[in-house]
C-alpha cells in the first residue's frame, strides 16, 4: 500500500509542477527556438522527462531549475542537430525609459535587440536570457546549464559585452 501511495504522491507532484511551470517553460523554449510547434514539442518532452524521473524528484533541491535545465538541454541538442539558433526579441529591463515609446519605435527597438541577440553564440545567449530575462540566480543558471558559478559569471560578462557591441553596431545602422 505504501508503494501505491508514494506513486500517487509523485504523480501529484508532477501534475503540480506541470500546472505551475508549463507556460513559463513553453515561453522560454519558444524564445530559444523561434518556432511555436517545436517549442510545444520540446515542452512536452521536458515534462515527459519529469514524468520519467518522478521517483527521483524528492531528491531534487530546486525542481524549477531542474525543469529549465532539462528544457535547455533538449533545446540546445535540437538546435545543434538543426545547426541553427534563433532568438525572439526580448525586452531589457536594465535601462527603463521614462516614457513608453510608440508602437513604431518599439518595433524598431525590438528588431535591433533581436539582431544583437542573433550575433551571440548559444553558449552565451542562454545564460544571458536565463539570468537577465527570467530572473534566475547565478547559482540556478549554473545548475540549469551544468556549469560552475564562475563559468556562468564569466559567460554573463562576455555575453553582456558582446550584446552591447552588437547592439551599438545595429543601432548605428
Amino acid at each position: 500500500m505504501a508503494k501505491a501511495e508514494a506513486r500517487q504522491e509523485s504523480l501529484a507532484l508532477v501534475a503540480a509542477l506541470f500546472e505551475q511551470h508549463h507556460g513559463a517553460i513553453f515561453a522560454y523554449l519558444y524564445r530559444l527556438v523561434d518556432d511555436r510547434e517545436w517549442a510545444c514539442d520540446l515542452t512536452q518532452d521536458t515534462f515527459l522527462q519529469l514524468l520519467h524521473h518522478r521517483e527521483q524528484l524528492d531528491r531534487v533541491a530546486n525542481q524549477r531549475a531542474w525543469l529549465y535545465r532539462v528544457a535547455t538541454n533538449l533545446a540546445l541538442n535540437g538546435l545543434k542537430r538543426r545547426r541553427r539558433f534563433a532568438w525572439l526579441a526580448w525586452r531589457s529591463t536594465d535601462n527603463p525609459t521614462l516614457s513608453e515609446p510608440g508602437p513604431v519605435a518599439e518595433i524598431a527597438q525590438r528588431a535591433v535587440v533581436e539582431q544583437a541577440l542573433n550575433t551571440l553564440p548559444a553558449s552565451y545567449s542562454a545564460p544571458l536570457l536565463l539570468y537577465s530575462h527570467y530572473g534566475f540566480s547565478v547559482r540556478e543558471v549554473a545548475t540549469i546549464l551544468n556549469l560552475s558559478q564562475g563559468a556562468v559569471k564569466n559567460r554573463l560578462y562576455r555575453a553582456r559585452e558582446m550584446f552591447r557591441r552588437a547592439y551599438e553596431s545595429e543601432n548605428d545602422q
